[in-house]
């Protein structure tokens, strides 16, 4: 599992050089809920507001988020990706999809089909054990 997680960082590295694997993964998170508080980000991820608002901070800077006020509540602002976050979002999903491709080619559909069913598995024990964490 170290070595997956040392591999997905350095691979983000890769993909684009504005982005950490955290930050694509704030990124993937405000695109999916289609923008949201970064009080609820650090909930979500479980990190402290502080962490969060760093790596906002830098999202920002870079142009690939940005903050607007909620409609309902004008006290509250929302986080949401620009047109540019948007655009570099979907060339590192392009960039990952062509990279699994590749790594996963020669695999045959019975592996494919165990290793997704692997996947699906850690995953739902995963955010199951995550669901306890607060």
């Amino acid at each position: 599992m170290t070595a997956f997680a040392r591999r997905a960082r350095a691979t983000a590295a890769r993909m684009h050089p504005e982005l950490s694997l955290v930050s694509f993964t704030l990124l993937a998170h405000l695109e999916f809920q289609g923008g949201c508080r970064a009080t609820d980000l650090a909930a979500h991820y479980t990190l402290d507001k502080s962490t969060i608002s760093r790596q906002v901070g830098a999202l920002e800077r870079a142009g690939l988020v940005e903050r607007r006020l909620d409609p309902a509540d004008h006290r509250v602002h929302v986080l949401h990706l620009t047109e540019r976050g948007i655009e570099v979002l979907a060339q590192v999903g392009d960039a990952r999809r062509v990279a699994f491709r590749e790594r996963l080619a020669e695999w045959s559909g019975p592996d494919l089909e165990r290793f997704a069913e692997y996947l699906l598995r850690y995953n739902a024990a995963a955010s199951g054990a995550d669901a306890g964490v607060e």
